[in-house]
């Protein structure tokens, strides 16, 4: 396995590998690696001859206030861990080798970008969509693996590649949770003991939204009043938003429509800012 650092010989290795005729997949992460990660560097190796895996903690999408210097980093056991999973290539560069001095170039997505996650966070998506474009520019890559538990980054960078006309395919893989339903996600360590104990309410909120669907359920309203209601047992819980949406244009509805629906939620634990979503199958019988 190779680390690679700078952006430019980045750039060059990946030349090479396409022009051998190989195809390369890449893993966008901000490392801290968990088994949410380690199954989209799987997946890539499934699919692709090299697997390049990003660690990069990306200042641009951080906003005033937010965790930017304590976001937990762990670079060695990343190493490990992205070697295990079948990782070629690790490209991690540090804040000035992505954006040297002068730098004033930024990627702003508007459709789906400034609700939810974009209202809450202002610059967070623009922070995102830039930093994607770098790292598919530099790492040239065949396939992109994304998860599902970031839905609506997902979406902003699917709806970039298609409006930019990258000839990349997106692969979105499931999210990987503990076995109590929490999502697995990085910023879990910033839970307490007791925070830690409510927080498997998010995914429990979630199941209860796919149950009244699949009971015939179709107003929004009623779906996000019944995961609020769950959410509210988390006395140490602060909901920033529950949202029903379309997964196509990630603009909320009034009714559930077949063929998918998705619920989102975002929840505030003291330190830990929580996301997690469900995608629900709608029949059109309901």
């Amino acid at each position: 396995m190779e680390i690679i650092r700078s952006a430019g010989e980045m750039q060059s290795h990946a030349e090479k590998i396409r022009s051998s005729g190989k195809r390369i997949g890449v893993v966008p992460t901000m490392g801290y690696f968990h088994e949410g990660h380690t199954s989209l560097i799987r997946i890539a190796r499934e699919r692709c001859d090299v697997v390049v895996t990003t660690i990069f903690v990306n200042p641009a999408q951080f906003g005033t206030g937010e965790d930017f210097e304590q976001y937990p980093r762990d670079f060695e056991r990343d190493k490990a861990l992205a070697e295990e999973g079948g990782t070629d290539v690790i490209f991690a560069p540090d804040a000035e080798e992505m954006y040297p001095p002068g730098f004033g170039t930024f990627v702003v997505p508007e459709d789906g970008a400034s609700i939810l996650e974009g209202q809450v966070r202002p610059s967070h998506f623009r922070g995102v969509v830039t930093v994607v474009v770098k790292l598919f520019h530099l790492t040239k890559p065949h396939i992109a693996v994304f998860g599902q538990k970031d839905a609506q980054q997902v979406f902003v960078v699917r709806r970039m590649i298609r409006d930019l006309n990258f000839d990349i395919d997106l692969v979105v893989a499931p999210t990987i949770r503990e076995q109590d339903g929490l999502a697995k996600s990085s910023r879990n360590l910033y839970l307490t003991a007791a925070e830690r104990a409510e927080a498997p309410l998010l995914y429990q909120a979630l199941k209860e939204a796919e149950s009244l669907a699949a009971l015939g359920e179709r107003k929004a309203e009623k779906i996000r009043a019944a995961v609020s209601e769950v959410l509210q047992r988390a006395k140490l819980a602060t909901a920033d938003y529950v949202a029903v949406v379309d997964p196509e244009t990630f603009r909320e509805v009034g009714e559930l429509h077949p063929p998918l629906a998705l619920v989102a939620v975002a929840v505030r634990f003291g330190s830990a800012r929580l996301i997690d979503n469900i995608l629900i199958s709608v029949s059109s019988k309901g």
